[in-house]
């Protein structure tokens, strides 16, 4: 009830009169299994109703990291190549099948293949991207940061880390990750902490993914020697191995 009524009350508040809620599951969410998300939805989507809005929530994966990106600075370059066509496959068809639905809810599509061709016409137009930076400049931001990605902070210890054995991955643990990268100064454990927006991890594979010995399994942008090495154990053992051949997870839930 606390999550429905703090996520509701902000939406509600804003003066949005359509909202699609993107639920995640998994480890790497507040709701670990599909029945508790599948609770929550209702209950966020019967407080927008009886509000007057007109919503629907739609249940994601979150056991392991969306996207390959994880930190300040990393993800917002990620989100910029997406919006240039370059992102990952499974953050790009995210964003768009939430997209979709959106332009549905808010009556802007007659219907989610209608939608989604909408969708992918501002993509690879280019108005996708110019509205993102409208957005930038409307709230006081410094668009030249996301014209040149590259004025972005760097950590000074930037490794790839290749895999200690061949197998097919099983498991990347979102939870562990997350945990590490916030350890490693991407966010905050009290308020008074100072936010390093460089450090971060860039995963190179998902579950399902075939690697061999060797093969870079994943980045770490640091921004000190004992962080790096903290972080390589860690993030090591959040990727599990099985000899047999892994089902890809689902990007959403029915």
């Amino acid at each position: 009830p606390l999550i429905a009524s703090s996520v509701m009350s902000k939406k509600i508040a804003g003066g949005a009169q359509a909202i699609v809620l993107d639920v995640k599951i998994g480890v790497g969410a507040f709701m670990k299994n599909l029945d508790d998300a599948r609770k929550l939805s209702h209950l966020m989507v019967s407080i927008g109703n009886l509000s007057g809005r007109k919503v629907i929530a739609l249940l994601s994966e979150m056991n392991q990291p969306l996207g390959w990106a994880v930190g300040n600075a990393l993800e917002v370059k990620e989100a910029i190549d997406t919006l240039h066509g370059k992102g990952p496959a499974d953050f790009t068809e995210h964003c768009m099948h939430v997209a979709s639905h959106m332009l549905v809810i808010g009556e802007k599509a007659k219907n989610l293949v209608d939608a989604r061709v909408l969708v992918e016409k501002m993509l690879n137009s280019g108005e996708a991207w110019q509205k993102f930076r409208s957005m930038v400049i409307n709230q006081g931001g410094d668009v030249s940061f996301v014209d040149h990605p590259e004025k972005m902070p760097l950590a000074p210890v930037i490794e790839i880390i290749n895999a200690p054995q061949s197998g097919y991955l099983k498991w990347i643990d979102a939870k562990e990750i997350g945990e590490t990268t916030v350890d490693m100064g991407a966010g905050r454990k009290k308020k008074e902490d100072l936010i390093d927006h460089a450090v971060g991890v860039i995963i190179h594979h998902k579950v399902g993914d075939k690697v061999e010995k060797g093969d870079a399994l994943f980045t770490l942008h640091a921004n000190s020697q004992a962080s790096f090495e903290m972080a390589k154990a860690r993030i090591l053992k959040a990727h599990e191995y099985s000899d047999s051949i892994c089902e890809p997870l689902p990007l959403f839930y029915n």
